[in-house]
């Protein structure tokens, strides 16, 4: 195969992909069966095969069980807009993970103590198999499952005290940043890390994608004078969402 030349499946499913940007092949629309691939382009069984696997893979397509492969509904993505911590205001945690101010959030927690795993005290500089409050959130945009969130805090920066619990005590629901101020610790930078990922299965099941649909991992940590006081993963669908990011000039 020379420079530029692409297998025969990738040519097919590249066709394919077309029909479906362009509409031809609308949502809801059943994709062509194996056989009329075959027919149609002039490949075998196991090209034809192949291209449908590309086009299930890139979310483009989805099977139903007895009925054939169908062009799945594209739905425009949403923006989810970042702005970075507020020193002021209270924010709560979904407007903490969440700044778009039309965005109509609620969200549900739940909040234990554990054992911080390797990557877990690497990120928060404490040794793994210190103690952690490990907080797990679920947050919806209109009813609509959006975003998942998974937090960790040393308790050897919160332990015994009001704000242990993130969702519970007088600042309860308020964002890391007025939270760790009511015990004396500054929050003055933060970091966020993007990457993507195929979502794992019990992720998907909430967020409502399917087996190999990609999410969009931001990794999140906050500092005090340089010693990392909390960390989050963020899990959003990418093929729903778009992060962007609105950071003041200093």
């Amino acid at each position: 195969m020379t420079f530029g030349e692409q297998p025969a499946y990738l040519r097919v499913a590249g066709d394919l992909r077309k029909k479906i940007v362009d509409g031809s092949l609308p949502p809801r629309t059943r994709l062509p069966s194996q056989a009329r691939i075959r027919e149609e382009y002039g490949v075998s069984d196991t090209v034809a095969l192949e291209a449908r696997k590309v086009l299930m893979a890139e979310g483009l397509v989805e099977g139903r069980s007895g009925s054939g492969t169908y062009v799945r509904e594209r739905p425009e993505p949403r923006r989810v807009a970042r702005s970075g911590y507020r020193p002021s205001g209270g924010a709560t945690p979904f407007r903490q993970e969440q700044a778009d101010a039309s965005a109509r959030g609620t969200w549900e927690s739940r909040s234990e103590q554990t054992e911080a795993s390797a990557a877990v005290a690497e990120r928060l500089a404490i040794r793994p198999g210190d103690r952690v409050m490990r907080t797990a959130y679920l947050f919806r945009d209109a009813g609509e499952a959006m975003m998942l969130s998974t937090s960790w805090e040393p308790l050897a920066v919160t332990g015994r005290t009001p704000v242990m619990l993130p969702e519970e005590g007088p600042l309860g629901g308020m964002g890391v940043v007025e939270r760790m101020a009511a015990i004396d610790v500054v929050v003055d930078n933060v970091t966020e890390e993007v990457g993507a990922r195929p979502g794992l299965a019990e992720e998907l099941l909430v967020l409502g994608g399917v087996p190999g649909h990609v999410v969009l991992v931001v990794r999140r940590t906050y500092y005090a004078s340089g010693r990392p006081v909390e960390t989050a993963d963020v899990v959003i669908p990418a093929d729903r969402y778009q992060v962007s990011y609105h950071l003041p000039v200093r």
